[in-house]
């Protein structure tokens, strides 16, 4: 069986776990652009586009090349989307929670507060409707959308002052990402939607009395224990956030079908290659900070039951007001539903108890 044929035949998966890149022949040079959403800095989060970049050009032999931008160099970080659905750039890389002031729908193809962990992300994207239903949602803005990243869960953020109880949250001005402001207003939060590159300053100038990255790791790389000391866990908000790559629909189907699957294949290769670069060095961070004066902080039990509610009210108004939203939650929440029972029975009871020895 020749390459064509596995590709044909096999698909994503069989190209992977057969370990060989799509058989480029002939195909003319192609110089794309994809614009990030976050600066470069943080190695983690915008190195996956330069992962996904290099994989593609490894795999057409220099072929296609895709020149990599951070946030502000060819549009602000907000600017992604729409600079990919109108062809300014050809790709862009996001966390579609950003544009939940668009459609709240958006935040369905990234986290939503109480929502699927990394895993059961990637499992309802692959293998159950997630990509399906998120591109029947995204062909109305002229994007094809690919997963390309997961942090893992998160951290709570970062507090100028302790959080004691759900009262202490009435009136803090919150830098949070996403969907996760609309829950945090109905505890009385003044949510704060500021770019990955401007959070330290706010915090530092009082503009803002907390604010959320991501994780231990990249929270470090932008000094955030410098100007508040308080680190709540988890980021409810944000049990599994996915980043997205957008590529232009237009532009997308213009390529040849060796270039689609070198672009599929790039993107599953960045997806998996950005949580375990998290997940091996957030530890070591978190040492670190602690090393240097942070405190950590569970969140009070009736923040998270406060927030839980004040989350399934919104959904319930979401599910009878849009019918996008609702078309894709409800397959989101039925997955949810399942996969937290299997979870339940084989993760949680394994984790808790390894958590708990003294290796």
């Amino acid at each position: 069986m020749d390459r064509r044929s596995i590709i044909k035949n096999a698909g994503m998966a069989g190209v992977l776990a057969a370990g060989m890149a799509p058989a480029v022949h002939a195909q003319a040079t192609l110089r794309w652009r994809v614009a990030s959403s976050f600066p470069k800095a943080l190695d983690t989060i915008f190195g996956a586009v330069d992962v996904f970049a290099k994989k593609v050009s490894d795999m057409t032999g220099g072929k296609f090349v895709i020149s990599t931008h951070a946030a502000g160099e060819l549009m602000p970080a907000p600017g992604v989307l729409d600079g990919t659905s109108n062809g300014t750039v050809e790709m862009a890389h996001t966390a579609p929670y950003y544009f939940f002031g668009k459609d709240p729908t958006y935040a369905l193809d990234c986290a939503i507060p109480f929502g699927l962990n990394s895993r059961q992300m990637t499992a309802w994207m692959y293998e159950g409707n997630g990509l399906k239903l998120t591109r029947e949602f995204y062909a109305n803005v002229g994007i094809i959308n690919f997963p390309m990243g997961n942090t893992g869960a998160q951290m709570g953020g970062w507090y100028r002052k302790e959080i004691k109880s759900v009262a202490d949250i009435k009136g803090l001005k919150f830098r949070v990402g996403g969907f996760g402001g609309k829950v945090l207003e109905r505890l009385g939060a003044v949510p704060q939607n500021i770019p990955g590159g401007e959070i330290y300053q706010a915090l530092e100038k009082g503009t803002i009395d907390a604010a959320e990255w991501v994780g231990p790791y990249d929270d470090l790389k932008l000094g955030f224990n410098k100007v508040a000391p308080h680190y709540y866990y988890p980021g409810w908000w944000e049990g599994g956030p996915q980043l997205s790559l957008y590529v232009n629909k237009k532009a997308y189907d213009g390529l040849s079908g060796e270039y689609k699957a070198v672009i599929e294949c790039a993107a599953a290769y960045a997806h998996t290659d950005m949580q375990a670069k998290y997940d091996y060095k957030n530890p070591a961070a978190l040492k670190t900070l602690v090393s240097q004066g942070t405190k950590l902080h569970p969140f009070p039990n009736d923040v998270l039951t406060a927030a839980f509610k004040a989350a399934q009210d919104v959904y319930g108004e979401l599910n009878a007001s849009n019918p996008a939203w609702k078309k894709i939650y409800t397959d989101y929440a039925a997955y949810r539903r399942e996969a937290n029972l299997w979870f339940r029975f084989t993760e949680a009871r394994f984790d808790n108890f390894m958590q708990a020895q003294n290796l």
